[in-house]
């Protein structure tokens, strides 16, 4: 295959040094995959295996990308969004000799070539968050999952839904691991991570007082469920908005008010989407919606709010201050959208915390290496999509703790056995 590494292309090259210091400082916030890469840096266990990834590019994305290198693997990387790669991380990749495709501020149409870039590569392992990589595969390159792919992780609830979908139909071409399901990936880095760097970008693109605010939040999936927690935190008033009847009904036992869409869009002060699912506010809404409303998402794909429907609504549109837009309607009123309807947290902010990244990555790395070791001893999984193994999950957790100076009891043998024993009663 003739492939030259090191081939990029970045913002400015000239960041690299500043990429440097995010990434150590990165590094600091990440014990549990500091502690994999020391592990595997010597034995290389993935050494002659291609990775392709398609994965936002931050700071904590440059310690897993790394950490893969120095475990043996030649890495290709492109952005999974157009608005939510730092350019000082991607510099500081691409300066360390690392194939990468990715900038702030990219076209649609440079996103997919992106992707195709970073497929040159001609994968044995991918890397997605959102699938669109594993997509472009199956639509434009299938004899890639013949000739080359073992198999793939997937990082967000979008692109696991998606790729079930796929599995059902007999459609998916090689296996996957849905690294999002891991617990300790969507139970803390969608609630925890995902409700911290939301309100971070809305703060930034606004810096508004949440206080008192009605805070509309669409969507109480675990992404939702962490908004709405740190909004609530911050003193606002919570709306949940949800077609699920056991989702409504938690977000109404923790203290928050439910209801349609259709009344929310009334009284609402700041709106954030995270359903995974397109039209969640459309023109109908935006005609309800009072004065000065603030309208974001915090969902896969920039579809949850119709931004189309707004701009045939709206008779001027402009920049006020980065990462938030003042669409005026024809009769004046006055609607802010943030970060062009895409992922909020990233394009406005820097993502999740390196600290809940920490595990997500650890699963990703685990699970990549898990694959290789599959392909290792000549076998192959089903092309079909996997939850990783409960022991991943639970030593994930048990490193971050003990990284955490905390200390957690253990079951007795005895303690064990009652727990089996189904004849033992009252």
């Amino acid at each position: 295959m003739d492939y030259k590494k090191g081939r990029y292309k970045v913002k400015d090259i000239k960041l690299a040094n500043d990429g440097r210091k995010l990434i150590a400082w990165a590094e600091s916030r990440m014990p549990v995959l500091m502690a994999l890469r020391e592990k595997y840096r010597k034995i290389k266990p993935l050494k002659g295996y291609r990775i392709a990834g398609c994965l936002h590019v931050t700071k904590e994305t440059a310690v897993l990308v790394k950490t893969f290198v120095e475990a043996g693997a030649q890495v290709s990387w492109s952005g999974c969004n157009p608005l939510s790669t730092n350019d000082a991380a991607a510099a500081a990749l691409a300066a360390d000799g690392i194939s990468i495709f990715a900038w702030h501020g990219m076209s649609v149409k440079e996103f997919y070539w992106c992707i195709e870039e970073t497929l040159k590569i001609h994968p044995n392992l991918t890397l997605d968050d959102g699938a669109d990589l594993i997509f472009t595969i199956h639509k434009k390159h299938p004899e890639f999952a013949k000739k080359y792919v073992i198999g793939g992780t997937e990082e967000t609830t979008t692109g696991v839904h998606r790729l079930r979908a796929m599995a059902r139909d007999g459609a998916l071409k090689y296996p996957v691991v849905a690294v999002n399901d891991a617990e300790t990936k969507w139970d803390f880095d969608n609630v925890y991570g995902t409700g911290q760097s939301t309100l971070d970008g809305i703060l930034r693109a606004t810096s508004i007082l949440l206080a008192g605010k009605n805070f509309v939040v669409a969507g109480y999936g675990h992404c939702g469920k962490g908004v709405a927690m740190r909004a609530k935190g911050l003193g606002a008033n919570i709306i949940v908005t949800e077609v699920k009847a056991t989702a409504a009904l938690k977000a109404t036992l923790d203290g928050m008010r439910v209801m349609k869409m259709d009344e929310a869009a009334k009284i609402g002060d700041v709106f954030v989407t995270a359903t995974g699912v397109k039209d969640i506010i459309v023109d109908r809404h935006f005609r309800m919606m009072k004065e000065g409303a603030i309208v974001c998402n915090t969902g896969h794909y920039d579809c949850e709010v119709n931004l189309n429907h707004l701009g045939k609504l709206a008779k001027s549109v402009k920049e006020i201050r980065p990462n938030n837009e003042l669409y005026t309607m024809k009769n004046g009123r006055q609607i802010y959208v943030l970060a062009k309807g895409r992922l909020v947290n990233l394009a406005a902010a820097e993502g999740h915390p390196s600290e809940v990244m920490d595990m997500s990555f650890a699963n990703q790395f685990m699970s990549q290496l898990r694959l290789a070791e599959i392909h290792k001893h000549g076998k192959r999984l089903e092309n079909k999509v996997y939850d990783i193994p409960v022991e991943q999950d639970q030593e994930i957790a048990r490193v971050k703790l003990a990284t955490m100076g905390l200390k957690i009891d253990k079951l007795t043998s005895e303690q064990k056995k009652y727990m089996d024993d189904y004849s033992a009663g009252t």
